[in-house]
């Protein structure tokens, strides 16, 4: 799922090649839209005819239109071209340790509808209930057709096999969960970790600066801490999909909650959602007496509440220790922050700024900081994410 540095990237010249060309006309329509042929000629350096061409394919095969005609500048008017993005193109399922969701999407990564559900602690139950959405939604996509189904795990994943190695927090071992899903829809399913698949969304519907980025982390903070790794555009998985299990470092000793793993060492029980709960009800319970999620004590910190707004800036403290690890380790171009949190970052981005400037040496190089821009939830647009760039990528082979 490599996908095309529209700055840097080399024209194939050789016919053998000549997929990669269509990728890169189809790239810069999804990046650029609208967008002529001429400019598409122009800043990739193809023939005017070899866009022509291309433009053609793709609009025939119903990935991209025409919608109009754009300013002249000194000639004929020029065509302009976007993605055909109506119907259905993905599903996305998007299962944490709280919830599952589920969703379509169309072609440009919109989501057309979508339904969530508490989480199932049987997997069985749970591959039930998928299986049956998922069916609902191919259902009501009618004749056109599905790319694929893309699945987010909370935990170490093989996406080769389609396998779920060990999802810590309910313990499932060994789970052949891209097979299952396939065999009972027909559709062709990819699975990834949560937080690589929250990356690739960052990668592919971020801010402009990721989507132009060729190195970056993505720092999930969710009920634990998961880190998606890019490097040259590509997802890092390492061996058996073993890449970016930072959340399992260790910063301090007795953190406010246990991690997944069940030690209170590591960085997830410092800088998790679940340890700014923790350091949020220290101060005293809900007001209600009912359970608080992550979600609600950032809405809390928005609103002004200090108890809140402490517990963002101590986990945010933490948080920026461990980026600091990862910058010195990694020396990324940027690093995005993404999950509830982001949302809170006018309270939290000074307190871990702060932190990382004081930890990276000084004469070693720092990353640019930011808030994912992928909602509360990055993870199913990760999910929606790892069957498009799919698609994108397989223009090439067409």
């Amino acid at each position: 799922m490599r996908r095309i540095d529209l700055k840097k990237v080399q024209v194939a010249r050789s016919s053998t090649i000549r997929g990669i060309n269509r990728q890169i006309v189809l790239n810069y329509v999804r990046d650029r839209e609208p967008i002529s042929r001429a400019e598409i000629a122009r800043e990739t350096a193809l023939q005017r005819s070899t866009v022509s061409t291309i433009v053609e394919e793709l609009k025939a095969g119903g990935l991209i239109e025409e919608i109009g005609e754009g300013e002249s500048t000194g000639g004929r008017r020029p065509t302009l071209l976007r993605l055909r993005a109506a119907g259905v193109m993905a599903i996305g399922v998007d299962i944490t340790p709280t919830c599952t969701t589920i969703a379509t999407s169309d072609l440009a990564g919109r989501v057309l509808e979508r339904e969530d559900f508490p989480h199932i602690e049987q997997p069985e139950q749970l591959y039930a209930r998928v299986i049956e959405s998922v069916r609902k939604f191919a259902a009501k996509a009618g004749e056109r057709k599905i790319e694929g189904v893309g699945v987010s795990l909370p935990g170490l994943v093989d996406p080769d096999s389609g396998r779920a190695i060990y999802i810590p927090w309910f313990e499932w071992r060994d789970w052949p969960v891209a097979a299952e899903i396939s065999d009972a829809t027909g559709l062709d399913v990819i699975i990834d970790n949560d937080a690589n698949a929250a990356a690739l969304a960052a990668l592919w519907f971020g801010r402009q600066e990721l989507r132009e980025a060729r190195d970056f982390i993505m720092v999930l903070v969710a009920e634990g801490i998961g880190t998606g790794i890019v490097v040259d555009g590509q997802i890092y998985r390492g061996e058996r999909g073993g890449a970016g299990e930072f959340g399992h470092m260790i910063v301090g000793e007795r953190g406010p909650v246990a991690c997944s793993c069940g030690n209170h060492d590591c960085w997830e029980a410092y800088a998790s959602g679940r340890a700014a709960v923790a350091r949020y009800l220290q101060g005293g319970g809900d007001a209600n007496g009912r359970p608080v999620n992550f979600a609600q004590v950032v809405d809390r910190a928005l609103s002004g509440e200090t108890r809140a707004i402490n517990a963002l800036t101590e986990t945010a403290h933490y948080l920026g220790i461990g980026i600091s690890n990862l910058i010195v380790g990694l020396s990324p171009e940027a690093v995005v922050v993404g999950g509830p949190i982001a949302r809170a970052w006018p309270l939290v981005g000074d307190a871990l700024g702060q932190t990382i400037q004081r930890s990276v040496r000084r004469g070693l190089p720092s990353a640019l900081i930011m808030p994912s821009i992928l909602g509360d939830h990055p993870t199913l647009m990760g999910a929606i994410s790892l069957v498009l760039a799919r698609k994108f990528a397989s223009v090439a082979a067409a």
